[in-house]
């Protein structure tokens, strides 16, 4: 079966949960809940780039969603009585991909705004699993449509900056195309809009509005995912738990904190999912016996805690913390680019850890050229019937090595040590050893990368027999561990002596917890209303499904830290 042949299967297996009718008990639900509008045909109900759309359902006649661009249209779909219109940017309250407007002669629809939306799907499950899960499939579908263009990147090819904005979207799950500067089409737009490569990247929006050579913020500010915590002049937020990283720890406690009614804000630096959101397949979590991709489940998770009222904020760094044990809001928070103090009554550090760099000669003109930290979908593209190198021993290195192996003609597992067993799962390692492109290259270490604007080659040497060979390659893939992100954070909150945060019984004796009736919970930190989750903290197991069972526990012990402060 061809791609095409395989999309189209797709299509027609996945139609009726992209497009469900609403019945008669579903409408009653939501009516109280919105506004009945007449419109007439032309008449725009709302324009791609819009954000915090609520759901506009069709009572009578037909509207249409459309995508227009280059001074064409892509008809995206029709909607007719009891359909509603909108995917997972509604969820999000990202900018709208397309544009919708009225067809038939006249239409009568039923508006229910984005907060009224929000609490529907939170608490009226008899329509939220309909409408969530046509969202979802929407976006799904939209993401395998060849035509569709969504945002899109003009860059040179082999440019360093097109690609971060590249990877960027992608992480984030913005539908998107790379167009390279060279290619027919992009000399087309370039002459259409009067680009030169003097103005690469160049971030072209479904509205058709061009941003030159954009900062990441910029980019998530055009598609909605840097969203303001504060309004107006306002120079304070409060909530009542802040979370600082989306990893599989801050995914879960968003979830849950939000769930049970607590004011959530989850601050995320790059990308939600963390190390997990960058594992192809993840083959040993609860619940999925042939494996899930870790950034199809991290976003699933994103989108859950949304559906609750989480709110984030991506890219937003959190600078300091500074501790007010006697005060409501125990906790400020200076953050990058917000002229506002984000103030928390409890606080959870889900950070995680940073990608180690490897040690060898020129990597640094290689990173995200030839040198990644993610075997996704994307990256696995770029080295399809090459050979493509990965180092390290443990499960993230293992994943990457399997995954790459379908497509790659060749995989070299680079490993310092002697065997890989003591850091891989067993039945992982096992794989590993047996699949036939892949090579396991023991006591061995990268010496020099070297290329032009790409990778071409790297040198090798075994550290036991100090043998040095050159292997031609376009693509290392850095799975060597990580060091935890903890350098914003004050003293007074306890690291071991590897830098990850120290929490439960062994912060008992902390200053703050000396002159405090209560003992820390175990996963609370040396300063009490302040929780650590996942990779970030001390004795952590590093594995997914522990993360997210920690994200869960730290927000009973949030729970628990409130009531006692009230």
């Amino acid at each position: 079966m061809t791609e095409e042949q395989e999309d189209e299967q797709f299509y027609r297996d996945t139609e009726s949960v992209a497009f469900p009718k609403l019945d008669d008990h579903q409408l009653s639900l939501l009516e109280p809940l919105g506004q009945r509008r007449v419109v007439t045909r032309g008449d725009v109900i709302y324009k791609a780039g819009a954000r915090d759309l609520g759901l506009t359902i069709v009572l009578r006649g037909e509207v249409e969603a459309y995508e227009q661009r280059d001074g064409t249209e892509q008809i995206l779909a029709t909607a007719r009585e009891r359909d509603f219109i909108g995917d997972v940017a509604m969820l999000q309250g990202t900018s709208a991909l397309a544009s919708v407007r009225v067809i038939s002669l006249d239409a009568e629809i039923l508006h229910v705004p984005a907060s009224e939306l929000r609490r529907a799907l939170a608490e009226i499950p008899d329509v939220s699993k309909t409408i969530v899960d046509a969202l979802i499939m929407r976006r799904r579908r939209i993401s395998r449509d060849r035509e569709f263009a969504g945002m899109r990147v003009l860059a040179q090819r082999d440019e360093r900056l097109g690609h971060n904005l590249d990877d960027f979207l992608d992480k984030n799950r913005i539908p998107h195309r790379l167009v390279t500067f060279e290619s027919e089409q992009g000399k087309a737009l370039s002459e259409r809009f009067h680009l030169t490569n003097r103005d690469l990247p160049v971030l072209i929006t479904p509205a058709g509005r061009r941003l030159r050579q954009p900062s990441l913020r910029e980019v998530a500010h055009e598609a909605g995912l840097l969203r303001p915590l504060a309004t107006g002049n306002e120079n304070e937020i409060l909530s009542d738990l802040t979370i600082v990283g989306a990893g599989p720890a801050g995914l879960a406690a968003a979830v849950y904190a939000a769930s049970e009614g607590l004011n959530t804000v989850v601050l995320e630096s790059y990308a939600p999912g963390g190390q997990a959101g960058s594992s192809s397949l993840i083959e040993n979590f609860f619940g999925f016996p042939t494996g899930v991709g870790g950034g199809y489940l991290t976003w699933l998770a994103q989108l859950q805690a949304y559906r609750f009222g989480a709110k984030f904020s991506t890219p937003s760094q959190a600078l300091s913390l500074q501790y007010n044990g006697n005060g409501e809001y125990r906790a400020c928070l200076d953050i990058e680019g917000c002229p506002a103090i984000l103030y928390a009554k409890a606080v959870l550090i889900a950070t995680g850890a940073d990608y180690r760099r490897l040690d060898a000669e020129g990597r640094e003109q290689f990173e995200n050229m030839g040198v990644y930290y993610a075997a996704t979908a994307m990256e696995g593209q770029l080295c399809r019937n090459e050979t493509v190198v990965v180092v390290g021993s443990g499960n993230s290195a293992g994943q990457a090595a399997m995954y790459l192996s379908e497509g790659a003609a060749r995989v070299l597992l680079v490993v310092r040590g002697k065997d890989i067993s003591s850091k891989m799962s067993d039945y992982l390692a096992r794989r590993v050893q047996s699949r036939e492109n892949i090579e396991i290259l023991y006591q061995t270490e990268i010496r020099k990368m070297s290329g032009g604007k790409k990778l071409e080659q790297i040198g090798l040497e075994n550290t036991q027999t100090g043998e040095r060979k050159t292997v031609r390659t376009q693509a290392v893939f850095s799975m060597i561990g990580a060091k935890p992100c903890t350098e914003w954070l004050p003293p007074e909150i306890e690291r071991d002596e590897k830098g990850f945060i120290k929490t439960g019984t062994s912060v008992a004796g902390a200053p703050a917890w000396q002159a405090n009736k209560h003992q820390p919970g175990p996963l609370e930190t040396s300063l009490p209303g302040i929780f650590a989750a996942g990779d970030v903290r001390s004795g952590s197991v590093k594995r997914c499904a522990a993360a997210v069972g920690e994200g869960g526990m730290a927000v009973a012990g949030v729970q628990i830290r409130l009531a006692s402060s009230s």
